[in-house]
């Protein structure tokens, strides 16, 4: 039988499920709607359809490094109750060692881990657990070594916030004190090179407009933006920060002192950017009590 467009629209809007699945759907069954319906319901791909469209801000992110590489993973979940779960926490382990030999987000989703997809690893799980997830975020970093550290770790390598530093260099204990700057710190750049250059001239408006109120000189105003922008470049990249465990040196000075260099780093935060629903307590147990 031949399967038409509108036999897949009609399968879509009655599970949720995506185009290709659904015509994949009508094409096992042989156009039969009730079995191809059924057939979604089978592989789970009707009921995570359906949760798709709630928002997924908890989770967890996941590190993974294998000697001069290392990545981190965020899948999110709808709460942080899943991030508990044992079978979510083995799910974004895997997935963070699948990341380790593939270099972006669709090649992840595409990766095998136990011979299946990740992208259906967790529609799976979607289904399986009950909550929407999304596979929301993978970066990476390369050196000759990486240290990793977890911020509100919930399992080993995974937690609220996972960072990853590469050095140049032999690694003896810095590299962790560094990634632990970069989770307390959150550096918009390494440096001064890698800033966003709209970033730099927001900045530069501002400083330059605060120091025109001033009623000062010229020459002097032009020095005033100089210290100024001085200032804030200490303040948002890695290697001119103070760090933190040391404030009377630069991340620089420190690492120089402990002979590697910071080539790199990485830090996700679960949920960050994403637009939370938030309702008062009170408002949600009402919510469960209507069923």
């Amino acid at each position: 039988m031949a399967i038409t467009a509108a036999m897949v629209k009609e399968l879509r809007d009655a599970t949720g499920a995506g185009m290709m699945d659904a015509k994949k759907a009508l094409t096992e069954t042989g156009g039969d709607m009730e079995a191809a319906v059924d057939w979604l319901r089978t592989k789970g791909l009707a009921k995570a359809a359906k949760k798709s469209g709630r928002t997924a801000a908890e989770g967890l992110v996941g590190v993974a490094v294998d000697g001069g590489r290392g990545v981190a993973v965020e899948l999110n979940s709808e709460t942080d109750f899943v991030a508990k779960n044992e079978d979510f926490q083995a799910m974004v382990s895997s997935i963070a060692k699948a990341a380790l030999g593939v270099d972006d987000l669709a090649a992840l989703k595409a990766a095998e881990i136990g011979g299946k997809t990740v992208e259906e690893t967790v529609t799976e799980a979607i289904a399986r657990i009950g909550e929407n997830m999304t596979l929301r975020r993978m970066a990476s970093v390369q050196g000759d070594v990486v240290a990793s550290y977890v911020h509100n770790a919930a399992a080993p390598d995974m937690g609220q916030i996972g960072v990853l530093v590469a050095l140049k260099g032999a690694d003896n204990g810095i590299g962790r004190q560094i990634a632990m700057h970069v989770a307390a710190a959150n550096p918009a750049s390494l440096s001064e090179a890698d800033l966003d250059p709209a970033m730099l001239e927001r900045e530069r408006a501002v400083l330059t407009e605060q120091a025109r109120e001033s009623g000062k000189p010229e020459q002097v105003i032009e020095k005033m933006i100089t210290g100024r922008m001085k200032k804030f470049l200490s303040e948002v990249t890695l290697l001119g920060q103070s760090f933190v465990i040391n404030p009377d040196q630069t991340v620089a000075q420190a690492a120089a002192e402990a002979g590697v260099e910071v080539v790199g780093f990485v830090r996700l935060a679960v949920g960050e950017g994403v637009e939370k629903k938030e309702e008062d307590f009170a408002a949600e147990v009402a919510k469960v009590a209507q069923g």
